[in-house]
C-alpha cells in the first residue's frame, strides 16, 4: 500500500489524520534534523496501522514535507 503524507515538524502535539483516503497529515514533535522527523513519522505510522516499523519505507520526499510512504 502506498500513501501520501504531509508532515508538520516541530508541532506541539503528535498526531495523524487521514484527510482523504490514501492522504494523511502527520504532526511530529521532532525537528527535521538528521532524519529525526522521519523516524518519528515511521513510528507514528507503525503505531496507527499496528505493524512493525521495518515494514514502512519513505519512498520519495525524504527531505520534503510531502512524502510518499510504502507500507509492506
Amino acid at each position: 500500500m502506498t500513501i501520501t503524507v504531509t508532515v508538520k515538524p516541530r508541532s506541539k502535539k503528535q498526531g495523524l489524520i487521514e484527510t482523504v483516503p490514501g492522504f494523511f497529515e502527520a504532526r511530529v514533535v521532532r525537528p527535521p534534523f538528521q532524519g529525526q522527523a522521519n523516524a518519528e513519522l515511521i513510528a507514528l505510522l507503525a503505531k496507527h496501522f499496528g505493524i512493525a516499523k521495518s515494514r514502512i519505507v519513505v519512498v520519495a520526499g525524504g527531505s520534503n514535507r510531502k512524502k510518499i510512504v510504502e507500507i509492506h
